[in-house]
């Protein structure tokens, strides 16, 4: 199975966006099941308010991270998934993918989750 459907696994049993990706990366980074959940539970639904970034790409950015040397070089590949993730998805906030305001839903969730991991694979080479 692809990784980004593995992520989407995740998002369908019970796990926020930022989890799901996260999770989807655990057989390459060096902390348990556990840890990662802890780390994404804070990030899902836009910081849990639709008011801030999507969880999805906040995941993608934290297994950059943790996959990086952690010089401020990150910074660009970083900004480059920002971008990338916003043309894919028509938005980087999660208030504006789910059409709050609009009632028109740029990116469902699971297209959510399926760029961040795919725009990820991509810049770490997987």
């Amino acid at each position: 199975m692809e990784r980004f459907e593995r992520a989407v696994e995740y998002k369908h049993n019970g796990r926020n966006c930022c989890q799901a990706v996260l999770l989807a990366y655990k057989d390459i980074i060096d902390l348990r099941e556990d840890e990662l959940l802890k780390i994404g539970a804070g990030f899902g639904v836009g910081f849990g308010s639709m008011e801030a970034t999507c969880g999805a790409l906040i995941g993608a950015n934290i297994i950059l991270g943790l996959l990086s040397d952690g010089k401020p070089s990150l910074m660009m590949k970083s900004k480059d998934m920002l971008y990338e993730f916003n043309n894919m998805c028509g938005a980087t906030i999660c208030k504006d993918l789910k059409g709050r305001n609009t009632g028109i839903v740029l990116c469902p969730c699971d297209d959510c989750v399926r760029n961040a991991v795919k725009i990820l694979d991509s810049k770490i080479g997987n």
